[in-house]
């Protein structure tokens, strides 16, 4: 029966590339921009001829670093946190860590248990997606973090998501630029997640400042009936062209999506249009007007803001906090 094959050792890819061991740690280290490019070229040949793989466990017991980085999304199924999750990890390769993912399933117990979790496996970073606004399970981390999406009072850190204020003057300017005077705007509860609160709020100064006439719907995952009802009375009163219905966010789109359908509103002389593009949208006839975020760079710079506090370079990398949202104009917002 042949032998297991052996794994390549720090010392035998030094040999290969003709350099110290100290070298060939230091570029799989977050020290590797000291290196020549070079040395840089040899070792990472001969590591590649050779198969080897550090073992970032062991770095980190050494004191040398894990490079890995922990995400938490607050709801793993939902479209935003896959894409985002997407420019993260493409972000963490291009800064040499590996990422692992935690879902809490909006869950504060279960963000606690993936947080010890992390801290188990000796991550030298969180990127958060939180579940509510208390912040409580995360009080006590000591791990350099950053924030996804959702702030959380009293708690210093660096936010990183969409510029929330920005994307409602768009969207308002765009149903006011198409004609519509009144607007219902749809979210889910805003409790506890300030993302929906930003957008709820904002709304709400903005529709008045402009002269809108507008009426607010928050739906419950209880009641599936209770959309498709408020939607029929808001719709009754006005001619077609005049009136539109807000989504803050994908789910509240796709929920409105299914009263379209459902009574029979046309698309377009009653208006719709949502926060977050969907892959669907263009799909549904006549295509739903989206606000599409920037994902990847959300994800990135996410990653670059965490990096700026965990390596010590001589020029910071840089990143944004806020991100301005793309507008996709579909046959929904055409009246």
């Amino acid at each position: 029966m042949p032998s297991p094959p052996t794994r390549a050792t720090l010392i035998e890819v030094a040999k290969r590339a003709g350099t110290s061991k100290s070298s060939v740690s230091r570029f799989f280290g977050p020290e590797r921009d000291k290196l020549s490019q070079s040395l840089q070229q040899r070792v990472a040949e001969a590591a590649a001829a050779l198969g080897y793989q550090p073992n970032q466990m062991a770095r980190g017991l050494k004191g040398g670093g894990s490079r890995l980085l922990g995400m938490m999304v607050a709801d793993i199924r939902n479209p935003f946190s896959v894409a985002v999750m997407h420019g993260v990890e493409i972000a963490c390769r291009d800064f040499g860590y590996s990422l692992i993912v935690c879902n809490t399933d909006n869950d504060p117990a279960l963000e606690q248990h993936h947080l010890a979790t992390l801290a188990a496996y000796q991550v030298e970073g969180l990127i958060i997606n939180a579940v509510g606004q208390s912040g409580q399970t995360l009080l006590d981390s000591g791990v350099p973090r950053v924030l996804l999406d959702r702030d959380i009072k009293h708690l210093n850190a660096e936010v990183i998501g969409l510029d929330n204020a920005l994307a409602i003057d768009m969207a308002l300017a765009h149903l006011a630029q198409q004609g519509y005077r009144s607007i219902l705007y749809v979210s889910e509860t805003p409790e506890h997640t300030s993302t929906r609160q930003a957008r709820l709020e904002r709304f709400q100064q903005q529709a008045d400042a402009m002269g809108f006439t507008h009426q607010t719907l928050m739906l419950s995952h209880w009641d599936i009936d209770a959309p498709c009802a408020n939607l029929a009375t808001f719709v009754e009163p006005y001619a077609p062209g005049h009136c539109a219905v807000l989504c803050a966010n994908g789910n509240a789109t796709l929920a409105m999506a299914r009263c379209f359908k459902r009574l029979g509103v046309a698309m377009g002389p009653v208006g719709l249009m949502g926060i977050d593009e969907l892959e669907w949208c263009e799909l549904m006839t006549p295509g739903i007007t989206t606000l599409a975020q920037p994902t990847d760079s959300i994800g990135r710079d996410a990653v670059a803001c965490l990096v700026n506090q965990l390596e010590r370079r001589a020029t910071p990398l840089t990143f944004h906090s806020r991100h301005s949202p793309q507008l996709l104009v579909r046959g929904s917002t055409a009246p």
